[in-house]
């Protein structure tokens, strides 16, 4: 057994075997994993004793849980009101043009994921991305270029 196996076995096994620990069962697994796998709905689906379209339906429902394994630095672009109403939506088409990668996507390399957020809570400095911990305020376009050039310098990319 690997130990991403252990994981979901020990997250399994100390809950319950009814439907209405489902949310709580895909946020432990989340928290310990970063996202939901297809192999770990499955195995929720086989433990809660449900379809598998059951899972995965209440899982795409909640725009919290995410399915794909998050990047090593995760990119998160405030959309919230006052973000948005200075340029938020253009900074996170820069992004990901930059990152080459859509909203809920990552990068080849597996360093950076991108996602948009309703609110970081620096409203004075919108628009705002945050990379990992660091917060880049007051962003537009053409800072996103060179926040990426110096977390991500050409000369480590390997081409």
């Amino acid at each position: 057994m690997n130990t991403k196996e252990s994981d979901l076995s020990s997250i399994l096994n100390h809950n319950h075997r009814h439907p209405r620990y489902l949310i709580a069962i895909l946020q432990e697994i989340q928290s310990r994993e970063g996202y939901l796998s297809n192999e770990a709905m499955l195995e929720v689906a086989k433990f809660l004793d449900m379809s598998s379209a059951t899972v995965w339906g209440v899982a795409t429902f909640y725009n919290q849980f995410r399915f794909t394994p998050p990047g090593k630095r995760p990119v998160r672009v405030c959309l919230g009101t006052a973000c948005h109403l200075a340029g938020g939506q253009l900074v996170l088409e820069a992004v990901a043009r930059e990152l080459k990668i859509e909203v809920g996507g990552i990068t080849e390399d597996h360093e950076f994921d991108l996602d948009r957020v309703a609110c970081i809570g620096c409203c004075a400095l919108a628009p705002v991305v945050t990379i990992g911990q660091d917060v880049f305020p007051k962003m537009t376009p053409p800072k996103v270029e060179e926040v990426m050039v110096e977390l991500n310098p050409p000369s480590a990319h390997k081409d």
